[in-house]
């Protein structure tokens, strides 16, 4: 169908932004390939590969190549949602979106080379869906994806998060989540409901206010987790920021961790800390106080780890009652209540 579209630029980034009357859904690939080559100013965009389904049937991850422009590949976010969603999750899901366009158009560009993100080449907002045309970080020499990482690999997405907290220290978290995290409390009443441990239920709410009433608050991913990580030879960047908002970044940390075994956290856990403060430190402002951050939010790490087993436990509780290191983190937070 015919696009009728307005176009803005974003003042940051110089990133076109089309707000398009049509029904996003029906959109076929000839009409995609005219949208990218819109935003782009490439003058032929060849759908390539799919790369993976959105969570939930939201869309696609597509790769495509350009002709008439500096870059060869690019990759094209397509969401799509389906029809007839009014319950919680598909809110949240809607919200999600609008937060990620938000990022990219809007942040994604003080991000420095410590804590890489794709390179934003076109947004495009259109009835009922989104469309990111963003870098392809394969052409970039960020082409590995993991889902066990040895330890250099760990080290460098803790060095990432460091490094993105440092450069989001204190920034408001504008049109992103009040409160990052695709876990957060005020977003998750069903899965409190369903946690049968009435301890950890009635400390919900304490642990969110503790870490939400931190002195120190950056910007958080939100969804921090190993897949999320694209490892190159010179370090790792990050995708999928649908759930950046305002918040202590030891909430990320937390999760991160949570993809390692909890042998490996019982055994590892301490120094992987340390490696991230000292990211940390190098990418915090002179006029920043670093060891007042770095105090406050060492005291906060179990408590993250706390507000993550809270969702799980209402969410996956066969999960919660395997991770032993993820436990005790919250047994001792518990007892500090």
């Amino acid at each position: 169908s015919a696009a009728f579209w307005a176009h803005g630029a974003c003042q940051l980034c110089n990133v076109g932004v089309y707000l398009l009357s049509d029904n996003w859904r029906t959109v076929d690939n000839r009409e995609l390939s005219q949208r990218v080559c819109a935003l782009t100013g490439a003058s032929a965009a060849h759908r390539a590969k799919r790369i993976q389904s959105l969570w939930s049937g939201y869309g696609e991850v597509v790769r495509m190549r350009l002709d008439g422009h500096a870059e060869q590949s690019v990759v094209v976010k397509v969401v799509r949602p389906p029809g007839g969603g009014r319950d919680r999750s598909h809110r949240r899901k809607l919200r999600s979106y609008n937060v990620e366009m938000a990022w990219y158009r809007d942040f994604s560009a003080r991000c420095t080379a410590a804590c890489r993100v794709p390179a934003v080449l076109g947004l495009e907002a259109v009835g009922g869906g989104w469309l990111f045309v963003l870098e392809d970080l394969d052409a970039a020499g960020f082409s590995g994806r993991r889902h066990a990482m040895s330890e250099q690999e760990i080290v460098r997405c803790l060095q990432w998060l460091g490094s993105f907290h440092g450069t989001f220290m204190g920034c408001a978290p504008d049109q992103l989540w009040a409160v990052g995290t695709y876990w957060h409390l005020a977003t998750r009443p069903d899965e409190l409901t369903a946690i049968s441990d009435r301890r950890l239920r009635d400390a919900a709410r304490p642990i969110d206010t503790r870490l939400s009433g931190c002195r120190y608050k950056s910007l958080v991913h939100g969804d921090a987790k190993v897949t999320n990580f694209c490892f190159g030879r010179a370090g790792v960047s990050a995708v999928d920021f649908q759930y950046v908002g305002g918040g202590c970044g030891m909430k990320d940390v937390a999760y991160f961790l949570s993809c390692l075994s909890s042998r490996q956290c019982e055994a590892s856990a301490d120094r992987y800390l340390d490696v991230y403060f000292v990211a940390l430190r190098q990418a915090l402002s002179s006029e920043m106080d670093a060891a007042a951050v770095e105090a406050e939010w060492r005291e906060l790490y179990p408590w993250a780890w706390a507000d993550f087993d809270r969702f799980l436990a209402g969410w996956a509780p066969g999960y919660y009652d395997t991770n032993t290191y993820s436990r005790r983190m919250t047994q001792s937070v518990l007892s500090a209540l």
